[in-house]
């Protein structure tokens, strides 16, 4: 191994070139065709510059890279889509899983098998023929691993099922010393604890089999107000979730959309509050739970309907082309008249802010409970989310901080900790990264990792560091 100038491990062409002639996949270094490709990732405020990328092809293409880390003493970063791309891969090893994307729906069983580099949208079309559905987020073009392993939080089905780390019914994983580890309850349940909420900090998953529930439709879409409507709006959010059945799950959003061919016209250049709304259950139902919503005033759009269980993205309409993505997040005990006054007064229609959208979400049910074999997810008692973010030119972390954490501030005194998945680029230090967890769950899961990985190489993520 070799030290560049900016100190970051670098690796001897000799050394590439074994490595290479151990896997089947292609071995890439910067300056060679296809590189940049390989390391870019959806969130495009970060760029990577690993020493060395690997598209693995198999199992055994991960080992080697594995072990091969190992013996160089470098670390290993992962990437299959990169929304989660917040932490800097310079210097290290880079596996990219895009290439094992298999997807296996077992009916009869209820449940989906997949390799480690398949995508939600993957996963969603191949339940659907079967009549089942996965948990699932508000984008559908997420990795499957990175969402399941940090919690897996979904606004359409997690009020009435829970976490998707809840459900993962097994998993393979090559650990740090290159081993290929079969984990469920009864195999290394410790490690099945950890990497339930740990992310990627135990080594590279491979494979996961998780469970599918019988749900082809839901009723759901947007209610879009105009921004004079924000604090009626609030106050009827916070009625209906007051009372709101598990089947049924809202969200509000505060938006500042641009004028561009993608936003629809009605929304472009104006403050709007976008009123999500997911029901599973009958439509006769969801429409008298969210009457008193609809009652605030006129609204400037309402896409609010049934829908094929594969058209669920459509109801938060993430981006889903990449962009340079900057965001904050925190979630809150509680969301009350004092919370919703704060952040109006903090973000509202008249505060100039350059948040494109800003979020709160319901959590509860059955997120709130534990789940028959207890992972390391923590923070359950939430019972809504604050997101925020917005997009500009990689590099501009330091032009958004101030916006975004101004937005957090304002509900600080309800915030209570965050979810794994959704620490941002802000948010790599220790302390925030414990903060995801239950004290004693951060404790066991710095113990497992000194056993799994004593030489912290898989810390290109919100690393939780080996217990000294």
């Amino acid at each position: 191994m070799t030290i560049t100038e900016n100190h970051e491990p670098s690796i001897d062409l000799s050394a590439v070139v074994e490595l290479a002639a151990e896997v089947a996949g292609p071995v890439l270094v910067p300056g060679d065709d296809g590189y940049a490709a390989e390391c870019a990732t959806w969130n495009l405020s970060l760029r990577h510059r690993p020493a060395v990328v690997v598209k693995a092809t198999s199992v055994a293409d991960v080992q080697a890279v594995v072990r091969f880390a190992d013996q160089h003493d470098l670390p290993v970063a992962v990437v299959t889509t990169g929304h989660g791309a917040f932490v800097s891969a310079d210097g290290a090893i880079l596996v990219s899983m895009r290439r094992m994307t298999d997807v296996r729906v077992d009916a009869t069983a209820a449940t989906a098998e997949v390799e480690g580099g398949a995508v939600v949208q993957a996963v969603v079309e191949e339940a659907a023929k079967h009549g089942l559905a996965p948990l699932v987020g508000s984008s559908l073009n997420v990795g499957v691993v990175g969402f399941a392993l940090g919690g897996g939080l979904s606004p359409t089905l997690g009020r009435r099922y829970g976490f998707a780390a809840d459900h993962i019914r097994s998993i393979e994983i090559v650990t740090p010393d290159g081993a290929l580890r079969q984990v469920d309850p009864e195999h290394s349940p410790d490690l099945f604890w950890a990497l339930r909420g740990g992310k990627g900090n135990f080594g590279i998953v491979t494979r996961v089999c998780f469970g599918l529930f019988p749900v082809t439709t839901v009723y759901g879409g947007g209610l879009f107000f105009a921004g004079e409507h924000a604090a009626a709006v609030l106050a009827a959010f916070r009625s209906v979730t007051a009372e709101a059945p598990d089947g049924l799950t809202l969200s509000f959003a505060f938006l500042r959309l641009p004028s561009m061919p993608l936003v629809p016209e009605p929304l472009r250049d104006r403050f709007t509050v976008h009123v999500r709304v997911s029901y599973v259950g009958e439509p006769d139902v969801c429409e008298q739970l969210v009457r008193p919503i609809r009652d605030v005033g006129p609204t400037i759009m309402d896409t609010v309907g049934e829908m094929p269980f594969p058209a669920v993205a459509s109801i938060h309409s993430d981006p889903v082309d990449p962009v340079p993505g900057y965001e904050k997040a925190a979630l809150l005990e509680d969301f009350p008249q004092e919370a919703a006054d704060a952040l109006i007064a903090a973000a509202g229609p008249a505060v100039n802010t350059p948040i494109l959208m800003i979020e709160i979400r319901q959590l509860g049910g059955a997120l709130a409970q534990e789940p028959a074999t207890p992972n390391a997810v923590g923070n359950r008692q939430a019972r809504f989310q604050l997101f925020a973010g917005t997009v500009g030119a990689p590099g501009m972390h330091h032009v958004f901080r101030s916006s975004l954490e101004a937005v957090v501030e304002a509900v600080r005194p309800w915030a209570a900790g965050v979810q794994v998945n959704f620490l941002a680029g802000y948010d790599v230090t220790p302390e925030h990264v414990r903060a995801a967890y239950e004290p004693s769950a951060y404790e066991r899961l710095t113990a497992l990792k000194r056993w799994y990985d004593p030489k912290n190489l898989f810390r290109v993520n919100h690393n939780i560091p080996p217990q000294s």
